[in-house]
């Protein structure tokens, strides 16, 4: 049976997939998979929608600098973006997606904005100094930190995840985080903002991304418990729990069978692309959630509701 679909501009058909809840389901991508983490951007079919064209900047990030990790490529792509059309200068650390990280500088150049990139691994605590410094460096501040890089594979069972594979996933989910959110901590001044990458997952426990579901969970715990900690000093934590969005990190996880039918679960029988999340991380760097802290925003299409 084959399946036809517009999502803006494009056209898509291919043979109807396996794992579809219901006949209004509307699929964004067709079976692929990549055997990279966590993921090419520039491979994909279709390309992420990463930019909303009538989506216009009104200066609320104005002489802001921001740090975006895994900002090359996926929601990070999405939130560097936005913030430039914002006003924000960007430094954008990632692991080793060189092409997807040039088509990001470029497109936020284009927009009149700036660009750092730095590559190296998010795990590695002297990358995230360095990070930090080279920062300070070229801006001469810091005021928001987006937490985003991350890693998923997918396993049937608990006796499947390797120690390699435990260990890499807390590394980058968690250790990256707290390295980084340590070093940039000494910088930060009242009225400065934090965002932290949750999942959807943490609150329904995927049966195949174990190991991913722990980590986004001590994710919340760190981000209400450091919301409170530095409340008093007007530094802003929050963390958002996205739904399915198509970004590398999906064909890079999952067997390929299950592409066509990620997001099947949402209310809206539908996944989403990375420029439907991009206001909501505006929104948190932004004075317009200044009296918003330890909370955990839900982008998921009604996947999760509560």
């Amino acid at each position: 049976m084959r399946f036809d679909y517009q999502y803006g501009n494009q056209y898509y058909n291919y043979e109807y997939p396996i794992g579809v809840q219901s006949k209004e389901y509307q699929i964004l991508a067709p079976e692929q998979s990549q055997n990279v983490q966590p993921g090419m951007e520039y491979v994909m079919r279709p390309r992420p929608v990463f930019d909303n064209p009538n989506y216009k900047g009104s200066g609320k990030l104005q002489g802001k600098v921001a740090i975006i990790t895994g900002g090359d490529s996926g929601l990070g792509r999405a939130a560097a973006v936005a913030f430039a059309k914002e006003g924000a200068k960007l430094v954008i650390p990632y692991y080793n997606e060189h092409q997807d990280a040039m088509e990001t500088k470029e497109y936020v150049e284009k927009l009149g904005g700036k660009c750092l990139l730095m590559s190296g691994d998010i795990a590695d605590k002297n990358f995230c100094k360095n990070i930090v410094k080279a920062t300070i460096d070229t801006y001469g501040k810091i005021d928001i930190l987006v937490n985003n890089a991350g890693v998923q594979f997918q396993q049937d069972e608990l006796g499947c995840i390797s120690d390699e594979q435990f260990d890499r996933t807390m590394k980058v989910n968690i250790y990256g985080m707290f390295y980084l959110t340590r070093e940039v901590l000494p910088y930060l001044k009242s009225g400065a903002s934090i965002i932290n990458l949750s999942s959807v997952t943490t609150f329904y426990g995927d049966p195949q991304l174990i190991d991913y579901v722990t980590t986004k969970g001590a994710i919340v715990g760190f981000t209400r418990a450091l919301a409170r900690n530095l409340a008093l000093k007007n530094i802003r934590v929050n963390a958002i729990a996205p739904g399915f969005f198509w970004t590398p990190l999906q064909p890079a996880c999952w067997v390929k069978e299950k592409i066509p039918s990620l997001g099947a679960n949402a209310a809206m029988a539908r996944g989403a692309m990375p420029y439907e999340l991009a206001p909501t991380f505006v929104f948190l760097a932004s004075d317009d959630s200044s009296y918003m802290t330890g909370q955990v925003i839900h982008n998921n299409g009604g996947e999760i509701m509560g």
